[in-house]
């Protein structure tokens, strides 16, 4: 596994702290969307659907710095859209690392290679790329050709630089699990600091809703895509909990927790999750008030949450998990690379 000491102790503290001060909800990962326009037009994303005066506005840094402080999360997330068409992303970013933040920048690399002039290498910065699988799979998803041998073209240049580097991987229905499997063994040969998977589930604005997974398909395309991982064959360098992992193959079955993973955009704290379109409110403290939470998840019978898997509203789940004696060495195994 990937996640690097430095960050998994801190967030293992955070949780302890969290604990003992009795708190039953709180943040995991903040999903900071400082804008929503983007340089592509995805099928499963809905951000650029938004209308276009929505799309012409940017959160400035000092708004991004007071969502991070109000949240306190240890671990941020900046989404968009293309955070990199951001005229001061630079500057988010470095004020984030001087808060000792630990920041995946999600981009689809695009824009990466030319823009990393603006950055510092740092052990709390990662650039997090989109890559759907290989090169046809990913092109087409998100429909432009080239796309993909552009991206893998800027992560060789930023590891090149110093930077740490992720990927992040959506996988839908019908996807060849030989096809991922293979991918997998392309990405371990660009010494990246981890893979990220998750499996596609209906963002309610996303042009193409035909190809989300429902849950009993989650759970058979993930066995056989991690099958050669499950039994050792494989030692592919994942930036996840192994029980996340172990949820995705349906060996464990967890509640989801999507206060653990809020998001804050120009439109403000979405509530409840940012797969659910239901509405803002203007602070983190409304959000976590004022929010029905029995409402959503799994065993609330609420339709949309039923074959929900993605990792905002499950990984803060397993890293709670992970923090129980039974859980413990496994985690830490995972960060030690046991």
């Amino acid at each position: 596994m990937a996640v690097q000491i430095q960050q998994a102790v801190e967030v293992g503290k955070y949780l302890v702290t969290q604990r003992l001060m009795g708190r039953k909800r709180f943040p995991l990962v903040l999903m900071l969307e400082p804008l929503f326009r983007c340089n592509l037009a995805c099928v499963g994303c809905g951000k650029i659907q938004h209308p276009n005066d929505v799309l012409r506005q940017n959160l400035t840094p000092e708004q991004c710095f007071k969502a991070v402080e109000e949240c306190g999360a240890p671990v941020v997330s900046i989404p968009g859209g293309e955070p990199l068409l951001h005229p001061q992303i630079a500057e988010i970013v470095r004020g984030l690392v001087d808060r000792r933040k630990f920041i995946y920048l999600c981009t689809n690399a695009i824009l990466l290679e030319k823009n990393l002039d603006k950055f510092t290498p740092s052990p709390y910065l990662a650039f997090s790329v989109h890559l759907d699988g290989p090169r046809e799979i990913h092109d087409q998803s998100v429909d432009r050709k080239g796309v993909f041998d552009i991206a893998v073209q800027a992560i060789k240049a930023a590891k090149a630089r110093g930077f740490r580097v992720t990927t992040n991987t959506t996988i839908f229905q019908g996807a060849d699990p030989k096809a991922i499997q293979e991918f997998f063994d392309f990405t371990d040969t660009l010494q990246l600091d981890g893979m990220m998977i998750s499996p596609g589930y209906s963002y309610e604005w996303a042009p193409d809703q035909d190809h989300f997974l429902q849950r009993e398909q989650t759970k058979a395309l993930f066995r056989e895509i991690l099958a050669p991982f499950k039994s050792g064959k494989k030692r592919w360098n994942f930036n996840h909990n192994p029980l996340f992992l172990d949820f995705l193959m349906g060996e464990k079955d967890y509640d989801c927790t999507p206060w653990g993973s809020p998001s804050y955009s120009v439109l403000g704290w979405q509530k409840p999750c940012y797969l659910l379109n239901e509405g803002y409110f203007t602070s983190f403290q409304e959000l976590l008030d004022k929010t029905d939470w029995d409402k959503y998840g799994r065993a609330s019978g609420n339709p949309k949450c039923q074959d929900c898997m993605v990792h905002c509203g499950y990984e803060p789940t397993a890293a709670l998990d992970a923090m129980q004696p039974q859980n413990m060495a496994r985690a830490l195994g995972s960060v030690l690379g046991w």
